[in-house]
């Protein structure tokens, strides 16, 4: 079995000529901090075969832990092809032992607020995962701790309350695009992702909000889907009209830049047209001359 060192590092020793001189050790480049580097400052990730500098890919797990609330951390490479996820393994070998913990524990947190079975149990002195029986009308049911014997609602985690609604708990409760109930207050400064329900604060800025693990956009005030809404369309009327956050003037400006990009990209699209058209011929005489080479050089290498 590979030590940590092996699963991290991927060292190449400098090859011995028949003259007894050692080879030049290749360099490579590194696609985060643009640098060349030889082999034995590089770590490859094992699922996507991507190669990075050993020092980025540390500052970059390092990065993602503080920020990822537990998420996978997924490869750096933005257009990553294998769309590779980095294991626990290259993890635990690249950052300290301190942020390693830190990271599966934020990993379980995730993966039980993910869990419509689980739950935590909201007295502040329990730390304890409940389970959670679901009934098929996808309503609130009661959940019992089994350390502390709390019984709490599975929704909105006050005590359980059989003869009245999570509504009338000065909340309002509704459901998400996964069928989950969650709650809505309207001036509560931490609310969950309508998406995948890690828990978000809210301090001050526009009500326009990204979620840091799913990059899901929405309105802070209702958590309605603001991921086609380029335009802000959304706090132009109803229940949430100016409540963005921002001047007339600033929306109006945003909407002005989005406009001009997209003009822009089309006048670049049909400028760009022509020339590729008229200069395809010439792009495929090249590649075809490149190819015929090619085959001489094998051809004569054969015989």
């Amino acid at each position: 079995m590979d030590s940590p060192g092996e699963i991290c590092h991927h060292r190449m020793t400098a090859d011995v000529s028949e003259a007894g001189e050692l080879a030049m050790e290749p360099l490579v480049t590194c696609k985060l901090c643009l640098c060349e580097h030889s082999l034995d400052k590089m770590s490859t990730l094992q699922e996507c075969s991507c190669i990075f500098c050993t020092s980025c890919l540390k500052q970059y797990m390092q990065l993602a832990i503080r920020e990822g609330c537990g998420s996978p951390i997924t490869c750096p490479d933005m257009v990553c092809l294998n769309h590779g996820t980095l294991q626990e393994a290259e993890i635990a070998c690249l950052v300290p032992v301190d942020q390693f913990q830190l990271y599966r524990r934020l990993k379980f947190e995730r993966e039980v607020h993910l869990d419509p079975r689980r739950t935590w149990c909201p007295a502040a002195d329990c730390q304890t995962v409940c389970h959670v029986e679901l009934n098929e009308s996808r309503q609130p049911v009661p959940v019992e701790c089994q350390a502390c014997h709390l019984n709490f609602c599975s929704s909105c985690k006050e005590n359980w309350h059989p003869e009245h609604l999570c509504q009338e708990n000065q909340s309002t409760v509704v459901q998400n695009e996964h069928g989950a109930l969650i709650r809505t207050d309207t001036e509560a400064p931490i609310k969950q992702c309508p998406v995948c329900r890690i828990y978000i604060e809210r301090n001050e800025g526009c009500a326009q909000m990204m979620c840091k693990n799913c990059k899901h956009t929405f309105c802070w005030y209702c958590l309605q889907n603001l991921d086609n809404d380029i335009f802000l369309r959304h706090y132009d009327k109803g229940p949430c009209r100016n409540k963005l956050g921002h001047s007339r003037a600033s929306v109006m400006w945003n909407r002005t830049q989005v406009v001009g990009i997209l003009v822009g990209l089309g006048i670049i699209a049909l400028v760009t047209s022509p020339l590729l058209l008229l200069a395809s011929p010439c792009i495929i005489c090249c590649v075809c001359k490149s190819c015929r080479n090619k085959k001489k050089k094998h051809n004569l290498s054969t015989t």
